[in-house]
């Protein structure tokens, strides 16, 4: 009998294939051939999986996406029993913006397809999604520590959500780039978050009294 073979594992292994190439030489370096030889593939086998190059990069650019996402999502989990929103929230932001030296390679891939989508619409629309989802997580963050009276509760939730995550994207960039701001990308963080923070109202003061004389 012919072997079977699990095409759907086989797209996730040259998925992978491809974004090794793209940390290595960013999505035009990409070619079938590289492919083939990074997955240790026939190219027959690369072009059963994938019809194009344009779509080999989208199943890719998914496959990453999720990845940074679930990151995001399982940091909440596994920090959720007895922890605050703010540790809740700070934790989140750490690992979806991608600034540990463990996460650089997915930081260059990401930073690279980002780059690569402003030409090409199916990349880009792919990234619009998963920013959508990103910015979803961080305002249900953020209406949690509302809830339980950790953030304060004027706040535009929306807005706070994009403005973190805009204050992520960027913080990404600046340390693949070897920026060494004065205030480290861990610190800005908790700062902003530092600004959603409800404030124990000051007790009035007792209004002075004259003497009278």
């Amino acid at each position: 009998m012919p072997k079977q073979v699990d095409y759907e594992a086989r797209r996730r292994h040259i998925a992978e294939a491809v974004c090794d190439l793209i940390d290595r030489h960013g999505p035009e370096g990409v070619t079938l051939r590289d492919v083939a030889q990074q997955a240790d593939v026939s190219m027959g086998a690369v072009q059963r999986c994938f019809a194009t190059k344009d779509e080999m990069l989208a199943f890719a650019l998914h496959r990453i996406t999720e990845r940074v996402t679930a990151q995001g999502q399982e940091e909440i989990a596994a920090s959720a029993v007895n922890e605050s929103a703010v540790t809740l929230l700070t934790a989140t932001l750490r690992t979806i913006a991608l600034i540990e030296p463990h996460q650089r390679r997915d930081a260059r891939i990401m930073v690279a397809f980002t780059a690569h989508a402003t030409a090409i619409p199916t990349l880009a629309e792919i990234l619009r999604q998963a920013h959508a989802k990103t910015r979803d997580l961080l305002a249900w963050l953020i209406r949690y520590g509302q809830q339980t009276g950790a953030f304060r509760d004027d706040l535009d939730v929306d807005l706070e959500a994009e403005t973190l995550l805009s204050l992520v994207e960027g913080s990404t960039s600046l340390a693949l780039l070897g920026h060494r701001p004065t205030v480290p990308a861990r610190d800005m963080l908790t700062r902003r978050i530092d600004g959603l923070l409800m404030r124990p109202s000051r007790p009035s003061r007792p209004a002075s009294s004259t003497a009278i004389t």
